[in-house]
């Protein structure tokens, strides 16, 4: 590497930028598109099948229990649930990934993100197959568990991966994309239930059940070609490896880039400082303030993530349209495929867009439009209950689809982004667990309270989210910070000033070294 950190004023003035800094500068200075790359563009396509299309299985859940409450032969097959019943039908799968919960971070960091990813991929298959063969409640509640125990490992293993992989050009969009593929999943779901919703044999539910195997099925075919996260190799001592990763994808095979080696340098020491201050174990996300920030801020974007009313649609749009007097299931499986694809849409728009924004900003915005569009949602659903208004129901229906895009630019573009960049390296797939714990118990909650505060309640019931929403937004003015334009390295210590110090003073000794070794190799040539 000749010249990193000289002050030879020919050289490019990004690299006369702090050291700490050095590494986001250098990207900038890229201008290549990632689809001129080859070596990148067939990382970024094989991670779509094993990365970020992991969350399809979470969409096809979600749409495919929509779906079937309009599938006459699963209504008659499991004795009408409602209630209570169809909340542990529905809520099972949560509780499934809470069980998971405590094991998936000694997984992910263990055995690589790829095992993780493959791990819960082989159990969401059996659970599919369980689900498909189903032949009473009790069966089909274990199926839903067994899908459930599974997700966690594919998530944290695939959401740590991409930032991992990813340049840090495309790296909070690749992180943005990983959500908007829920919506890929929900499409063929929706689909693939309005095709056999009047199928009169038990094939009308089990045909849906089975094919929710689908992206796991595509994440064990391709995850062999994927590699390691560099990180990862790091950590475990398998240096030459990492750094060969880094040139191959990063530099096009360009052991020499100067992007790369500085990426190297702040990766290796930065990893190196993180581990002289923690002890890697569980108690090391309370030991310090900052910490306990990052997981109450993991924490609260878990809860949020399922507890501002999308849980609602997710799940239980079937008995959200019978209140307001739509009963056709024809009907109810048209406004779901509708709704889902165009959640798709207004998703994947958000997430190639909205991490060109400051955080905050964007996070403040969601929140604020859902509180607006809720109150009217409730407005209109207390309308069509006092005199059986057709506009005020159609006006829920419009709510309904303005609901998604205000929930997609944060909550789904940039909530597995964000906390990339909160969670350094060492705690990373910890504070990823600790976010899914919390958004399955909340997913939990609302699967089982959800059908129950509907039937009882009515539009009442919609007054909490507003409420809710009312308190998310004081949260995130007060305690969300801003990361956007920085590499993971250099948000390693976003809350520790004595670390963040220490890390500018190793990577700028580093890469001192790094010169004076240059310049040494160009005098004796």
């Amino acid at each position: 590497m000749s010249g990193i950190g000289s002050v030879d004023e020919d050289r490019p003035k990004a690299l006369l930028a702090p050291p700490d800094r050095l590494v986001s500068q250098l990207a900038k200075l890229d201008t290549t598109p990632w689809y001129r790359k080859p070596n990148l563009r067939v990382l970024y396509l094989i991670l779509f099948p094993t990365c970020i299309g992991v969350e399809m299985t979470s969409g096809f859940d979600s749409s495919m229990m929509n779906g079937l409450q309009a599938v006459n032969s699963w209504d008659k097959f499991y004795h009408s649930p409602r209630s209570t019943l169809l909340g542990v039908m529905s809520a099972m799968y949560s509780a499934g990934a809470i069980l998971a919960l405590p094991f998936v971070a000694a997984v992910s960091d263990s055995l690589g993100r790829r095992f993780a990813i493959g791990f819960g991929s082989v159990i969401m298959i059996i659970g599919a197959a369980l689900q498909a063969a189903s032949q009473n409640f009790a069966m089909f509640v274990v199926a839903r568990t067994i899908l459930g125990f599974g997700i966690p490992f594919a998530i944290v293993g695939a959401s740590s991966l991409i930032a991992e992989l990813g340049h840090p050009k495309e790296r909070a969009i690749l992180g943005s994309l990983f959500n908007s593929c829920y919506f890929i999943g929900a499409i063929v779901a929706a689909g693939v239930t309005f095709g056999t919703f009047s199928m009169p044999s038990n094939w009308g539910w089990r045909i849906p059940s089975l094919l929710q195997a689908t992206p796991s099925l595509l994440q064990i075919v391709f995850v062999f070609l994927l590699p390691e996260s560099p990180r990862w190799l790091v950590s475990k001592g398998r240096h030459d490896e990492a750094l060969a990763i880094l040139a191959k994808y990063h530099a096009e095979g360009n052991a020499e880039s100067e992007f790369v080696k500085a990426e190297y340098i702040q990766i290796e020491t930065t990893l190196e400082l993180e581990k002289e201050h923690s002890k890697i174990g569980w108690l090391e996300l309370f030991r310090t303030s900052g910490m306990r920030r990052r997981i109450l801020i993991g924490s609260f974007l878990g809860l949020v993530t399922q507890w501002s009313g999308n849980g609602l649609i997710s799940y239980f749009l079937a008995r959200i349209l019978d209140n307001v007097g739509i009963h056709s299931n024809r009907t109810k499986n048209l406004i779901n495929l509708a709704n889902t694809c165009w959640g798709f849409l207004n998703a994947t728009f958000f997430a190639l867009y909205m991490s060109r924004f400051k955080r905050r900003t964007v996070y403040l915005t969601c929140v604020i439009s859902l509180l607006v569009v809720f109150t009217g949602w409730t407005i209109a659903s207390a309308r069509y209950a006092i005199d059986n208004s057709q506009g005020a129901s159609k006006a829920v229906i419009a709510f309904i689809f303005l609901y998604s895009p205000c929930y997609n630019m944060a909550y789904n573009a940039l909530s597995y982004t964000f906390l990339v960049e909160v969670f350094p390296y060492h705690v990373r797939a910890k504070g990823i667990a600790i976010f899914q714990l919390w958004g399955r118990l909340a997913g939990f909650f609302n699967q089982f309270v959800n059908p129950i505060g509907i039937a009882n309640a009515g539009w009442k019931f919609y007054i909490s989210y507003c409420v809710w929403l009312v308190f998310e937004a004081i949260f995130i003015y007060f305690l969300f910070p801003e990361t956007s334009g920085r590499s993971l390295e250099e948000l390693a210590f976003l809350y520790e000033g004595d670390e963040l110090q220490e890390q500018k003073r190793r990577v700028e000794n580093e890469l001192r070294h790094e010169v004076k070794d240059s310049h040494s190799s160009d005098k004796m040539e």
